[in-house]
């Protein structure tokens, strides 16, 4: 009965939707099987088209911190759609939304809204080049950055359009400084995840950030760190707080939209009075700053602010992964579990592991994002007893999987 409405419900939606998705990962290509179908979320739980329901730590991919529905946002959301849904022009909440991101993250003097985070890497990385007059980027491996075809090597992109993307080993300091100084002339910007969380999470190692700053210190380079991720998620200025690196552009997106499409890219001032109207670089959309979206982030980030939730949020994920450590050590697993803040991952010593563990956990009521190179998420929804019960699940898949 489940597998026949999920698969049914991906055989029409691929007679319709390229690859029956509007987003890769989504398919389960990277696990197996017919992805879910989900019809609603409450708190930390999605509820399926199938009926199951599933504690979910996916989250759309990190976006939801306080969880699905949270009352506060939906209230926020809906008395902004009463007043209209988009008017292409200025509203006075974007200057609200704009001034809490910059009070949050001192780095940030000027911002601009997009709809996503791929339009806000892409201005950022545009604005790098017109402020140092350069072309080349460095960028690292396993790293995602959005898909503007330079950041990405897959077919459809033109050879040329990589020539000018130098794609290094993350967490490789000596490698970076080789490349800088062998075309300091000619790169404008480094951009980097200060914590990886596209090949699973990957902590940096200490002095690499530090040694990025310097760098583009030395050689006049803009660092951009993408915090889409893991902006307002590791704490409320995001890793820059956490780790006491500022960079020169700062990409963020996910939390600020509150679960609705939106996402920024703002920095230093002498960098930022480039993009049009004042400067020439020119950016634009008609949805950015979305009054729903506005809203929803306003409404977000206040709640973040007042109730200040982090501590115990990562407290209750080191939790998690900590007992999962133990439980794989008892049951003869080779894991290794990739933790900070509320954001953590499971690395297996095979991806064939990983697929029955997600799909062991999926009947449990578990839902992981359905991948092993992507994170996983807790929220404020997510209560001790639902992460008891998880921590119960993955210890009763443990013990299925010693044959592995």
């Amino acid at each position: 009965m489940v597998k026949s409405v999920n698969k049914h419900l991906f055989d029409e939606a691929k007679k319709y939707i390229a690859g029956g998705v509007n987003s890769p990962v989504r398919s389960f290509r990277a696990v197996g099987g017919a992805p879910i179908f989900v019809k609603a979320g409450r708190g930390c739980k999605i509820y399926g088209e199938d009926r199951r329901v599933f504690t979910d730590y996916c989250l759309s991919w990190g976006a939801l911190i306080l969880g699905h529905a949270d009352p506060r946002i939906v209230k926020a959301v809906k008395e902004s759609a009463e007043n209209g849904t988009t008017f292409g022009t200025s509203t006075k909440p974007e200057t609200e939304l704009a001034k809490l991101i910059i009070t949050a993250i001192p780095s940030i003097k000027r911002i601009r809204l997009t709809s996503s985070g791929t339009e806000a890497v892409m201005s950022a990385i545009r604005l790098a080049r017109a402020y140092t007059r350069r072309d080349k980027i460095i960028k690292f491996e396993g790293s995602y950055h959005g898909h503007a075809d330079y950041l990405l090597d897959c077919t459809g992109v033109p050879k040329d359009f990589m020539k000018y993307t130098i794609v290094l080993p993350y967490n490789s300091l000596e490698r970076t400084e080789e490349t800088v100084k062998r075309y300091q002339k000619e790169i404008a910007a480094i951009i980097v995840e200060p914590v990886a969380a596209n090949m699973g999470v990957v902590l940096p190692k200490p002095g690499f950030l530090e040694g990025l700053r310097n760098l583009c210190d030395k050689y006049n380079i803009v660092l951009i760190f993408d915090e889409v991720i893991t902006g307002f998620r590791l704490a409320y200025g995001g890793a820059q707080e956490m780790f006491k690196v500022e960079p020169d552009l700062t990409c963020l997106g996910k939390i600020v939209g509150g679960g609705l499409p939106c996402a920024a890219y703002g920095g230093k001032k002498e960098i930022m009075k480039l993009v049009a109207p004042e400067g020439d670089v020119y950016q634009a959309g008609t949805l950015a700053g979305n009054p729903l979206a506005v809203r929803a982030g306003i409404a977000t980030l206040n709640i973040l602010r007042e109730s200040d939730p982090y501590e115990a949020l990562n407290r209750r994920t080191e939790e998690l992964c900590k007992q999962a450590r133990l439980s794989a050590q008892e049951n003869r697993i080779r894991l290794k579990v990739n933790c900070i803040g509320s954001v953590f991952s499971f690395f297996f010593s095979k991806a064939e592991i990983f697929k029955v563990f997600f799909h062991d956990l999926l009947k449990k009521g578990i839902y992981l994002s359905p991948s092993g190179l992507e994170a996983n998420f807790l929220s404020t929804a997510h209560r001790p007893e639902d992460v008891g019960d998880t921590i119960k699940a993955v210890d009763m898949t443990f013990k299925n999987l010693r044959r592995y």
